[in-house]
């Protein structure tokens, strides 16, 4: 029985996980950096890797100590080796590697969007390629045809701003917390979508655009404020969450369809917003649809155990000479 220790840091999560076969998770550790960055509405990146220094060892410590294992005792080291931000992603790699020196543990490279395509794994372990898999966060917004593990054939993906930005953006300007998705998600709640925001449809692709929401959102608050006129935040919320979710929806479904898959993931941290989770499921209802718990849609270490996985299956280890990769390409094209 293989077990695998896995490190996540590429962003402001500072994560450690040990997982075995069958997608069985024997300690989940998530130490988050929003109270950090909340104060300036997103996360910034020296910030955000000192913090990591700060907790990559005790969040490790704990999570063999939850295994209730030695890292002696586990058989490999995983580790995010991009994409992200560059500073946070070099102390998880860095540290990955020490730990599989010392110990002489093999070491696993795992992108971190195929560690969110994983993630569906560790509650839904029946789940089988090929699917179509639709990764939202606040990075990345793309379609992707699943067709196995370290085969993803992308169809599109945002040319702008992710949806996560947007939402991120859209709260900043309507004076909601970070990080904006749960944020939005809240108030619109509270409101009905009455205002008619632009989704950008880019006919004939599987890309997405959300600057131009953004844009149109901004220009909306700015004259409502300079005409002295009332609005709702919770109705700008639904609406701005309105001309997300549809694109989203929309596109995945078509590409579902287009490409004859039966199954729809939703991955990223956006794939924890209700809203797009019922509007596919709404759009497709003869298709499967999966998607992780909320706590397994934002980053973790859970899921890059689960991507290292299939890594372990294939033998495809990584040698000490690993480096983090801000911008790590994942997909082949069609």
């Amino acid at each position: 029985m293989v077990k695998i220790l896995a490190i996540e840091s590429s962003c402001d999560e500072t994560a450690a996980a040990v997982i075995t076969d069958g997608y069985r998770l024997l300690a989940n550790v998530v130490a988050t950096q929003i109270p950090v960055h909340q104060l300036y509405g997103g996360v910034v990146p020296e910030i955000a890797s000192r913090e990591h220094l700060n907790a990559v060892v005790p969040v490790v410590n704990r999570a063999l100590a939850e295994a209730g294992l030695a890292l002696s005792e586990v058989d490999a080291v995983a580790v995010t080796q991009g994409p992200g931000l560059i500073g946070s992603l070099l102390v998880g790699v860095s540290y990955a590697k020490a730990l599989a020196f010392a110990a002489g543990k093999p070491l696993l490279a795992v992108h971190h969007l195929e560690g969110h395509m994983s993630a569906p794994f560790l509650e839904h372990p029946e789940l089988r390629f090929p699917y179509l898999a639709l990764v939202v966060s606040g990075s990345h917004s793309g379609v992707a045809v699943a067709e196995a593990p370290g085969r993803y054939q992308l169809l599109g993906q945002s040319r702008d701003d992710a949806a996560g930005e947007a939402f991120d953006k859209i709260a900043r300007a309507l004076g909601l917390p970070y990080p904006g998705g749960p944020a939005i998600q809240q108030t619109a709640g509270e409101g009905e979508a009455v205002y008619d925001f632009p989704s950008a449809w880019l006919e004939g692709t599987y890309d997405f655009s959300f600057s131009g929401l953004k844009s149109a959102v901004l220009n909306f608050l700015n004259q409502k404020k300079m005409k002295g006129e009332a609005f709702r935040t919770a109705d700008v919320a639904a609406s701005a969450q309105e001309a997300i979710i549809r694109v989203l929806a929309a596109k995945a479904v078509r590409a579902a369809r287009e490409y004859d898959l039966d199954t729809i993931v939703l991955a990223g941290g956006v794939a924890a917003n209700q809203a797009l989770r019922e509007r596919v499921q709404s759009l497709a209802p003869e298709r499967r649809v999966v998607y992780p718990s909320p706590k397994f849609c934002t980053d973790n270490a859970a899921m890059i155990g689960a991507a290292a996985l299939a890594k372990w299956q294939r033998g495809e280890f990584a040698d000490l000479s690993l480096n983090a990769e801000a911008n790590l390409p994942l997909y082949f094209y069609a």
